[in-house]
């Protein structure tokens, strides 16, 4: 594991409120909401974004977005919809080099986000 602060958050060194805990990937609430519901899915494994992952974590990557559908079932926001962002790289915009997946909603989306 990194030492990136996603990393950090997994292994418990910086406190979070977590939403969804297993053995391939650990869900957080994120500290600057954009929506009523903001959570964050990340694989315990470090990969800095999903463009770097291999053939071998295909399942990981299926599992990262079946838990978010579950966090959103838990939410109660999957009647109604929510947005899934993976933000890559610089120009995606994805702040933090540690793949994760944005799980927001509980209010109407705007396209485009902002």
């Amino acid at each position: 594991m990194s030492d990136c602060i996603f990393c950090q958050i997994i292994r418990g060194d910086i406190a979070s409120e977590a939403v969804y805990v297993d053995e391939r990937c650990y869900a957080f609430r994120d500290i600057d909401p954009q929506g009523p519901v903001h959570v964050l899915v990340c694989p315990r494994e470090h990969i800095a974004r999903v463009s770097d992952a291999q053939p071998t974590q295909e399942d990981l990557l299926g599992h990262l977005l079946w838990v978010a559908a579950e966090i959103a079932r838990q939410e109660r926001i999957s009647e109604g919809g929510y947005r899934l962002v993976i933000n890559c790289g610089v120009h995606g915009q994805q702040a933090v080099e540690h793949l994760h997946v944005h799980l927001i909603g509980g209010r109407q989306m705007a396209w485009p986000p902002g």
